[in-house]
């Protein structure tokens, strides 16, 4: 068994895996690709290449992500693959009956033999709200409410699968990691940020979509250590559009198309940055203020280290990206898991 390659700093290893957003390209780019094959086949190089984990991303009915149901898909990666870690980014707890995570989940982590990463939030793209028939509004008290039932299912207590429903119910299958499975938390206001650390929960952030650069990232995580109490072990992982290899005019193409894509999909917290900072969001943007890696190998390595310097546990590649070829996202990872192993 290999082990996973990681950049040393102090406190820990900073890890570095591949997150998946399954983006429906556009037509040019992605027509007659199988994008779930892809994404399979992206845990096994990743795997292959010595990377801590795959991720994926839930969303429905717009073409920004077209993965609705990430244990499905995580359960067929997981047959093919035997060490990385297996998460989701995140299951969006408002638009699911809680016991229904729960179980579908604690399936998966027994599956995987206890390789299940759990990340949860509460959603952000106005088009999933109203095809829910959810009030945007409500959201934060409807996570908090499914949370609390989640982490009595997966401890065995009893839950109430609906307000109809009588007492008493508990899961015949729950999750082989116990209590559950490591748990993060998405932030994309700096408000929720000390929140989801007073919790003692891990936290996902998404920089290129809420920040001007690595000095407000390193703020955020300042914010996070801060409010963590005594003797937590939470972790920050930090999604990153990587690219390490010998076509960068191709990752920086399909970059664009990525950026104008969410966009078009109305990813809320995106469409801000953009209005208020519209170079910082651009793709030069991103790469300029380092927030999208684009180069060889070695040299996205390199960079790499400015996240480990400002407290990144870790980094969540998004490596196909945009229409970017299968071709060159493989060359990537694995060009990168090169680069991590001298």
């Amino acid at each position: 068994m290999r082990n996973h390659f990681y950049l040393v700093r102090v406190g820990g290893p900073v890890r570095l895996s591949a997150f998946s957003i399954v983006d429906a390209f556009p037509a040019v780019e992605g027509a007659g690709r199988d994008r779930y094959d892809e994404v399979i086949a992206l845990a096994e190089s990743a795997e292959a290449a010595g990377l801590s984990g795959l991720w994926v991303a839930e969303h429905h009915f717009q073409p920004g992500g077209i993965c609705p149901s990430p244990p499905v898909l995580l359960a067929a990666c997981a047959a093919r693959t035997r060490r990385i870690r297996l998460g989701v980014m995140v299951s969006v707890l408002p638009f699911h009956r809680p016991v229904d995570v729960a179980e579908e989940y604690g399936l998966l982590d027994q599956l995987a033999h206890g390789r299940l990463n759990l990340g949860l939030g509460s959603g952000y793209i106005p088009a999933e709200f109203e095809g829910y028939g959810i009030d945007p509004a409500t959201k934060r008290d409807r996570f908090d409410a499914a949370l609390g039932t989640l982490l009595d299912a997966f401890a065995g207590r009893d839950v109430r699968p609906s307000p109809e429903s009588p007492p008493g119910v508990r899961l015949n299958v729950r999750p082989l990691q116990a209590p559950h499975p490591p748990i993060w938390v998405a932030a994309q206001r700096r408000e929720a940020i000390p929140f989801v650390a007073r919790r003692g929960y891990s936290v996902a952030l998404i920089p290129y979509a809420t920040v001007s650069g690595l000095p407000e990232l390193a703020e955020q995580i300042r914010d996070f250590r801060a409010a963590q109490p005594a003797g937590t072990r939470a972790e920050v992982a930090v999604g990153l559009h990587l690219y390490g290899g010998d076509r960068p005019e191709r990752a920086r193409a399909a970059l664009d198309r990525f950026l104008s894509s969410r966009l078009q999909t109305q990813s809320t917290f995106y469409q801000a940055k953009t209005a208020q900072h519209p170079h910082h969001a651009s793709r030069e943007g991103l790469e300029e203020t380092g927030l999208a890696l684009i180069g060889s190998a070695p040299e996205v390595a390199e960079r790499l280290d400015e996240y480990r310097k400002i407290g990144v546990d870790e980094v969540l590649g998004i490596f196909d990206f945009g229409g970017l070829s299968w071709e060159d996202v493989d060359a990537s990872v694995r060009g990168l898991g090169k680069a991590f192993a001298r």
